[in-house]
């Protein structure tokens, strides 16, 4: 396929990704009205709890799903069952109801991301993979400020419902691009053993742990109390009994070869962990300093992040046709993970006085940072494994990212806390103090992407840059 045609069929896969990115932001900005509408104001956390959990329980099915039984099936099927979660939750009548259908809509977002990169990873080999990378970031920063933007909008206009209902005409035409144009290249029939239950049931008891403690540590239960410990020795139990069942699973549900045969894999998952992190809490936390001590309306939160989400895509840009063009890619993650440090420092610096074009002048820094990092990370993880397992290590690989901005969140949150009793009645310094605690914390994490991305072998991409083919060529057929 020439460039043009696989950014055309990209397009419809990216739609669809773009529904779960944007979709939590939309949900986030709509909540207050919901509330008022529904009530169940002591349930709102569950809200949010429902959905992240659901979606990270089910990446690594989706991803499995995809690898024994079709790729395009399983990525249709993820976005038919996000979409009825949509529609179900944009109609319920109570707060339980919405939790229920919120979870729904969970499960499906689990397979649009893991799906997607799995799409990118069979249609497009590694080293023609920079082509290509603004559009993925685009999605991102598009979901991360368009969210809060359309979530006010649309429910301001067209109330909280239609902050579920917008994904389905965008859904709906995602699955008909999908359908007339993806077409996968042929791959041997794959022998399928007993689908491997065991693995499923162990790692969602620990992930379920993980994302629980992570989700009420500090905010419903103290750090201290004896629930947070039990959750988190059920998520490291869980882990182990997890890692003994797939050396035993004849089809494991995540290989363990994706973590042994090549060290790069696991060094990626770690990478993208740190920037799960830094991106999810900033994402939340910047808006909420910028408001908070220097003034800004809350109605443009979206638009306060465009000097952190703007370099994202112009720096994944560049680096992906370095990478096309040279083969060679260790250096931006490296170079990403320095930035990410230097920028989370500098943004520790911000008090009172800061202004907002200084403070807009730190987040270019940590927006060059991910930009470097988090499409590189993916193509390090797409490289290091075999096609046949590439639905599962792209699950794997957003799996980390999820739990990676869980965690985030949660440790971001206490410290926060810690430094802000009373968020509504908090004062400037206070939330100054809370971000600063925030920031250089961010910047004790992205040493360890660092550690990481310096300890990545590089090796050579698979594929070499494509040659331009004549518009008549054929197609391969659909699988």
């Amino acid at each position: 396929m020439s460039v043009a045609n696989v950014r055309w069929t990209l397009l419809g896969v990216m739609l669809a990704m773009l529904l779960g990115m944007l979709d939590n932001n939309i949900v986030g900005t709509a909540m207050p009205t919901i509330v008022r509408d529904l009530g169940g104001l002591g349930h709102i956390s569950w809200v949010v709890t429902a959905y992240t959990l659901a979606t990270a329980v089910a990446t690594p099915i989706w991803g499995k799903l995809g690898d024994l039984h079709g790729r395009k099936r399983m990525f249709q099927a993820s976005t038919v069952v996000f979409l009825a979660g949509s529609l179900l939750s944009g109609a319920a009548h109570s707060m339980t109801q919405l939790i229920e259908f919120r979870a729904l809509q969970g499960i499906g977002a689990g397979g649009l991301a893991a799906g997607a990169f799995a799409l990118i990873g069979v249609l497009v080999p590694p080293r023609e993979r920079g082509r290509y990378q603004g559009m993925t970031t685009s999605v991102m920063a598009i979901g991360v400020v368009g969210g809060p933007l359309v979530g006010g909008l649309v429910t301001g206009h067209l109330g909280w419902r239609w902050a579920f209902y917008v994904n389905l005409p965008l859904g709906l035409v995602a699955l008909v691009w999908v359908q007339l144009m993806l077409r996968l290249p042929a791959t041997p029939p794959r022998t399928k053993g007993r689908f491997d239950w065991a693995g499923i049931g162990v790692l969602t008891a620990a992930i379920s742990a993980l994302v629980l403690a992570a989700t009420w540590a500090g905010t419903t239960y103290a750090w201290t109390s004896w629930q947070i410990p039990a959750l988190a020795a059920v998520a490291v139990v869980g882990l182990l009994a997890f890692v003994a069942v797939e050396r035993r699973a004849p089809e494991p549900l995540l290989p363990l070869r994706m973590y042994t045969a090549d060290r790069n894999f696991a060094l990626a998952t770690v990478l993208l962990l740190a920037v799960g992190v830094v991106m999810f809490g900033f994402a939340l936390y910047l808006p909420l300093f910028q408001q908070t001590v220097q003034g800004a309306t809350a109605t443009s939160s979206g638009l306060l992040l465009l000097p952190m989400m703007v370099p994202v895509v112009i720096a994944s840009n560049t680096a992906g046709k370095v990478m096309s063009r040279t083969g060679r890619y260790k250096v931006f993650p490296v170079l990403g993970a320095v930035l990410l440090t230097a920028g989370s420092l500098a943004l520790a610096t911000m008090d009172t006085g800061t202004s907002r074009l200084l403070a807009g002048c730190w987040m270019v820094l940590v927006g060059l940072g991910l930009g470097f990092t988090m499409q590189m990370g993916s193509t390090i993880a797409q490289n290091s494994v075999e096609t046949r397992d590439m639905g599962a290590a792209m699950a794997a690989v957003n799996l980390s990212r999820t739990l990676g901005g869980s965690l985030g969140v949660a440790v971001f949150g206490s410290l926060f806390t810690r430094a802000v009793p009373t968020t509504a009645t908090a004062s400037p310094a206070a939330v100054v103090t809370g971000t600063q605690h925030i920031f250089l914390t961010a910047a004790a994490i992205c040493v360890v992407g660092f550690l990481a991305a310096i300890a990545v072998k590089e090796v050579p991409l698979r594929g070499r840059p494509a040659e331009p083919v004549s518009p008549a060529a054929k197609v391969p057929s659909a699988t």
